[in-house]
């Protein structure tokens, strides 16, 4: 998580530093019409350089950009935060706008009378003067366009299907305001330590939207698959579903996930392979229905049925120093952990393990077939069942673990779940680096 705080401070630092090397709006007399230019300077520069990483972040990088930040998961957090950024610095330029131009109509502001006529401006300056006012406009009607996009990605009850299609269009409305910016930043700029900064990421973010519009993320990383077993659980809702890989696969760690695509209408979902790589084409996902995309999956997907699955992302790997460890799965989050205690069957790491399954829902047939993959795996297994037993508590896991000093915490489940376990861990002195949790959320 310090990884992402410290990429979006100092991003915005960055760019504040390099803006103020290059305006002189704070070495002059303050006039509020001199100060509102540069201030609209300033927040668009925040706006579209934020916009820019996030385009970035949206390629699903991989390699040593994932490995920083902890996992893609980590970064989509990240590209949660940086469009969050985003929207408020441009509703701020907005403001400068609008707010003088009502303090005029107010009687409250008097507009400076001009001075003398317009300079005449050579070469790509007065091609640039010349498409201003386009720039103005279009510029406004895509702001609109991006508060509503970005507003609709973070409303969680906004359908999948539908927030995964209009924010492709984001990619539009980014191209858009990246002519907006272009055009109407301040001339000067370009020849200070700011211009290039911001060429880099125009460009960069243009690259990525294009990428995006064509419908080309991750296409290196995608593999076709035929489903070939589908078992439901009715107890707790949790649908097995079994591929055998038809190209090809780089293979996988046990806790990372891919993006699966089983309704090309729905677009791709993300979803922890339960299962781990043997180099035979084969994996099988667990899926909860959580959602009314997931909670239809059951009647739809057939033996049969042609999948897209794009991956592997995340580093939930369950390495680190520790000789002992501590697992922790809430409902659904079981899936990695299956995944691993299949691995060490094949493999043992001789480390001690404690695995605590938390459950609202339990499944008589689902947690015999956990506890056997335990037993194999060499696992102490504790199944939780919170309506007969109340809900786990970071107490009771070092209740039941008395050498929890000396391990480290693996968790997937439920945020708040993950937060209060979180908190005890650090409550207790512990180092918040030995804390692992998939932050599974992609919106």
């Amino acid at each position: 998580m310090k990884h992402i705080q410290l990429t979006l401070v100092g991003l915005i630092l960055l760019l504040s530093g390099l803006w103020l090397a290059a305006d002189p709006v704070w070495s002059e007399a303050f006039a509020i019409f001199s100060f509102r230019t540069a201030m609209l300077n300033y927040t668009g520069i925040l706006a579209i350089g934020a916009m820019s990483v996030a385009m970035l972040l949206a390629l699903r990088p991989r390699g040593r950009i994932e490995s920083f930040f902890g996992g893609l998961d980590k970064s989509y957090r990240l590209h949660k935060w940086l469009g969050i950024t985003a929207l408020v610095m441009a509703i701020a330029h907005w403001l400068w706008v609008e707010a003088v131009k009502w303090a005029v109509g107010w009687g409250w502001l008097e507009r400076p009378a001009r001075k003398g006529a317009r300079p005449a401006y050579e070469g790509l300056q007065a091609w640039l003067s010349s498409q201003r006012g386009m720039a103005e406009d279009v510029g406004e009607w895509a702001f609109y366009a991006a508060v509503v996009m970005i507003g609709l990605a973070l409303i969680k009850r906004f359908p999948y299907r539908y927030f995964f299609k209009t924010h492709r269009w984001l990619a539009v409305v980014y191209l858009v305001l990246v002519y907006h910016s272009v055009v109407l930043m301040k001339f000067s700029y370009w020849t200070q330590g700011i211009g290039p900064v911001m060429a880099v990421l125009l460009a960069g973010g243009s690259f990525a939207a294009l990428v995006s519009l064509t419908r080309s993320v991750g296409q290196t990383r995608r593999a076709v698959a035929v489903v070939d077993d589908v078992e439901y659980h009715a107890d707790n809702q949790v649908l097995r579903v079994a591929m055998t890989l038809q190209s090809r696969w780089p293979g996988h760690q046990a806790g990372q996930f891919a993006f699966v695509t089983l309704d090309p209408r729905e677009g791709p979902h993300p979803f922890t392979m339960s299962s781990a790589w043997k180099d035979d084409g084969k994996m099988f996902f667990l899926i909860k229905a959580l959602g009314d995309y997931t909670q239809t999956l059951p009647s739809k997907v057939k033996v049969g049925d042609v999948a897209q699955v794009e991956g592997p992302y995340g580093r939930f790997s369950f390495q680190g120093r520790h000789p002992r460890q501590i697992w922790v799965a809430g409902g659904i989050g079981i899936t990695p952990f299956i995944a691993r205690m299949q691995a060490l069957c094949e493999k043992p790491d001789g480390k001690a393990i404690d695995l605590f399954y938390s459950t609202s829902a339990p499944d008589a047939e689902f947690i015999r077939r956990v506890r056997q993959r335990a037993e194999q795996a060499g696992v102490t297994l504790h199944v939780v069942k919170a309506a007969e037993q109340g809900r786990l508590t970071p107490q009771r896991v070092r209740e039941l673990v008395p050498e929890w000093a000396q391990a480290s915490v693996w968790f997937c489940g439920p945020a708040s779940f993950g937060q209060a376990l979180r908190d005890d861990w650090a409550a207790q002195g512990r180092s918040p680096d030995d804390f692992h949790q998939e932050l599974f959320e992609m919106r």
